[in-house]
C-alpha cells in the first residue's frame, strides 16, 4: 500500500479541501485500471488467445480496458510488434485535443517515451510532419524504439532543451502539445516513489521550466497556430498559474475544449489571487472520476506575432533529404523492388535519408527538409552491403507488410518462431539465397538471410526477447 507523505497530505487540504483528501488516499490505494490503445479493431479478438480480455471504450477512440490479463498484456507476439500501446486513459486525451492532421506541421516537445506522439501520428495517419523532442538522452532512446515499434513514418525526432527550441525553429508549427514534466500528484497511485521526494519548492521549480517550456511553444507556434498545455499533476501552480502567467504576457488566449470523459473547470482564483477568467476553459480530471490518472488540459490559440527569439544556427552535417527519383537512391529502390515484388511506384511515395551505409525513410509529404536540424528521420528502410546493393531493415519490412510479394518465408511452429525471435537461424535449406521477408500467422516480423546453413535471423536485437507467450 503507498504511504501519502505529509507535504503531499497538506498540500491537497488546503488547496482542496478534507472531502478531496480523503477521496485521494482512497484512489491511491485503490488497484489501478489499465488501458490499451490501438488502430486494428480485430486486436481484442486476437488477445482472447492469450486469455486477454478487453472491453471498449465507449468515448476515447481506440481506447480498451483491460478487463482480464494485465500481467501478461506486455508479453503478447502483438504488442512486442507494435499492434498496441499501453497507455492510462487520461493520458490519451491531450492528443486527442490538439486533433493534428496530416497537413498541419505538429511539434510533440516533451515526447519521450513516445505513448502521445505515437498517438498523434496516428491520428496523421502516419503522414504529413511530425516532430518529437526529448533533451535527455536515454529517454530519447525509448522515445526512438517506441516510434520503431510503432513504425512511425512521419517521425522525426530531435534532442534538445524545449525551453530553447524556439531559437531554432520559430513561427514554424501549426499544432504544438506541451505534454510538460510535471510533480507527477495524478499519478501517485501508479507511482509510489512521487510521494518520497513531493514537496512544495521542488513543484515550484518544476512550474518554472514548466512556463518556460509552454513560452518556447508560443514562440515556435505560427499566428493562428494551436497549443495543447497538459500535465499529469494536480497542483494550481504547474497548471492555472502557469497559463495565467503566458496569458498576460503573450498573445494567445484560451479554446474551449470538451473532453470525452468527465471533467472539471480549471480554477480561476487561487492564493487571494484573480486569476484571468478565460482560465475556466482549461479543464481538470480528476482521477477517481474516470477510472484513470488525474491530467490538466488546456488549448491556447496564438492570435499574434510575437518578439523574435535570438537566432542558433544548426550544425551542418550536409544532410539531404531525396526524394525517391534522386539518382543517389533509385538504383537501391530497384533492387528492392526486384527482389520483393514491391511496387516501385509504392517506393516512390517515400522521402530518403542516406547516412553512411545506412537509408532511413519517411512520409512523401513531409515539410521540413532541412534534415540538420534532427537526430533522426523517420525509421530504418535499409543498409547498403560492400558490394552496393540494398538489404531492407526489419523495420521497413513491417511497414511495407502485404507489399511484398516474393522472397517469403512463413514460420509455419513454435519451435521456429523461438529461433527468430532469439535472432538465431532456423536450421532448414531454402532456395534462392539471400534475404526473406518473415510472416508468422498473417504478422510482419521482419527479415532473415537464407543461405547453405539455413535461415538467419536479422530480427533488430531491440526487438529480440524469449519473453512471450505464444497460443496455441
Amino acid at each position: 500500500m503507498i504511504e501519502l507523505s505529509e507535504n503531499i497530505s497538506n498540500y491537497l487540504l488546503e488547496t482542496f479541501g478534507e472531502e478531496y483528501l480523503e477521496k485521494y488516499k482512497s484512489y491511491v490505494e485503490s488497484d489501478p485500471v489499465y488501458y490499451v490503445r490501438t488502430e486494428h479493431p480485430e486486436l481484442p479478438e486476437l488477445l482472447k488467445n492469450y486469455g486477454i480480455i478487453l472491453e471498449k471504450n465507449i468515448s476515447v477512440p481506440n481506447a480498451y480496458k483491460i478487463i482480464k490479463g494485465k500481467e501478461t498484456i506486455g508479453k503478447t507476439l502483438e504488442f512486442t510488434f507494435g499492434k498496441y500501446y499501453v497507455q492510462s486513459l487520461s493520458s490519451m486525451i491531450p492528443p486527442l485535443i490538439l486533433n493534428p492532421s496530416e497537413k498541419e506541421i505538429v511539434m510533440d516537445l516533451c515526447a519521450a517515451p513516445g505513448s502521445k506522439s505515437t498517438q498523434l501520428s496516428e491520428l496523421m495517419n502516419n503522414k504529413g510532419t511530425l516532430c518529437v523532442n526529448d533533451p535527455n538522452l536515454n529517454r530519447i532512446k525509448s522515445l526512438a524504439f517506441n516510434v520503431d515499434k510503432m513504425t512511425r513514418l512521419n517521425v522525426s525526432l530531435i534532442k534538445q532543451k524545449g525551453e530553447l527550441l524556439s531559437k531554432y525553429l520559430e513561427n514554424t508549427f501549426d499544432k504544438i502539445l506541451v505534454d510538460a514534466p510535471c510533480s507527477a500528484l495524478g499519478i501517485v497511485q501508479k507511482k509510489g516513489e512521487v510521494s518520497n521526494w513531493w514537496n512544495v519548492k521542488q513543484m515550484e521549480k518544476i512550474a518554472e521550466l514548466q512556463l518556460r517550456l509552454l513560452i518556447s511553444a508560443v514562440k515556435m507556434a505560427k499566428v493562428g497556430g494551436e497549443i495543447v498545455y497538459s500535465t499529469c499533476t494536480l497542483t494550481l501552480e504547474e497548471n492555472e498559474l502557469v497559463l495565467n502567467k503566458v496569458l498576460k504576457n503573450y498573445p494567445v488566449e484560451l479554446i474551449d475544449i470538451e473532453l470525452p470523459v468527465a471533467s472539471r473547470e480549471a480554477i480561476t482564483f487561487y492564493g487571494g489571487e484573480e486569476l484571468k477568467p478565460q482560465i475556466s476553459k482549461a479543464r481538470r480530471i480528476v482521477p477517481w472520476e474516470v477510472e484513470s490518472e488525474g491530467f490538466f488540459i488546456s488549448k491556447l490559440i496564438k492570435k499574434g506575432d510575437t518578439e523574435p527569439s535570438k537566432k542558433v544556427l544548426v550544425k551542418r552535417r550536409d544532410l539531404e533529404l531525396l526524394k525517391a527519383d534522386d539518382r543517389t537512391v533509385i538504383k537501391y529502390l530497384n533492387d528492392v523492388s526486384e527482389w520483393f515484388g514491391i511496387p516501385a511506384s509504392l517506393l516512390g511515395e517515400y522521402k530518403y535519408l542516406i547516412k553512411g551505409n545506412d537509408i532511413n525513410f519517411i512520409t512523401g509529404d513531409w515539410a521540413l527538409d532541412d534534415a540538420d536540424q534532427f537526430l533522426r528521420m523517420g525509421i530504418r528502410f535499409g543498409n547498403i552491403d560492400k558490394r552496393g546493393m540494398c538489404h531492407l531493415h526489419s523495420l521497413a519490412v513491417q511497414h511495407l507488410g502485404d507489399s511484398i510479394k516474393r522472397n517469403i518465408y512463413e514460420i509455419t511452429n513454435k519451435e521456429e518462431l523461438d529461433v527468430y525471435l532469439s535472432g538465431g537461424t532456423i536450421r532448414k535449406t531454402i532456395q534462392p539465397y539471400g534475404q526473406k521477408a518473415v510472416k508468422y500467422n498473417g504478422l510482419v516480423l521482419g527479415t532473415a538471410i537464407a543461405f547453405n546453413e539455413g535461415i538467419k535471423s536479422q530480427l533488430p536485437r531491440s526487438m529480440r526477447t524469449h519473453d512471450i507467450i505464444i497460443p496455441d
